[in-house]
């Protein structure tokens, strides 16, 4: 029986969520962060942007699973403004989004607003107070729609600055450093 190989990755902003250059404009690649096992592949893909973390393996019947079973995935993101408790509450009741091929109705989900910045690793500059304040959330979705907390929060009127994924099931980004990727035995999620 073949050997399957499970990671944890905190993915640094600017990196795609690819181990192949499919375009030809230079792009930073997951390959490039650690020596993978032949075969490895990312479960779910996180923006150029976006960071946090990030599940690979060899094994794609395990991928597959994560990806369609509704296992929660919990993000921080840094809002532009002060968030409202009708914007928290339309959130968490799920808003209406643009996907390719029409308008979608987001799932109901977990919010809650956050005092400070949770996570500290730093990212991209993003501004400074100068340019009027921030709100940090932690949204927790089951499903996973392109650029779907992005969307989310701009469809409240709320735009996201920054975008970490700190959670998948029960494994976390907690210990895990900017760039760092960890094998782990399974996904216990």
């Amino acid at each position: 029986m073949k050997k399957h190989y499970f990671f944890r990755l905190n993915k640094p902003p600017k990196y795609i969520s690819q181990f192949v250059r499919i375009q030809k404009r230079a792009k930073k690649l997951l390959g490039e962060l650690y020596d993978f096992p032949d075969g490895t592949m990312s479960v779910g893909r996180l923006d150029e942007n976006s960071e946090g973390l990030l599940l690979l393996t060899t094994n794609g019947k395990e991928s597959d699973r994560i990806c369609r079973s509704g296992i929660e995935k919990e993000y921080y993101a840094q809002l532009d403004g002060e968030i409202t408790l009708e914007a928290l509450d339309s959130l968490a009741k799920g808003v209406e989004i643009g996907l390719k091929g029409g308008k979608y109705t987001t799932k109901p989900c977990k919010v809650k607003k956050l005092e400070g910045s949770p996570y500290s690793e730093p990212g991209l500059k993003i501004r400074d107070e100068r340019h009027g304040p921030t709100t940090w959330v932690s949204i927790t979705i089951t499903e996973g729609k392109f650029r779907q907390v992005r969307k989310m929060t701009a469809a409240v009127g709320f735009p996201t600055l920054r975008l970490v994924r700190w959670r998948i099931g029960n494994i976390t980004l907690k210990n895990l450093k900017s760039g760092a990727v960890e094998e782990i035995e399974s996904f216990d999620a």
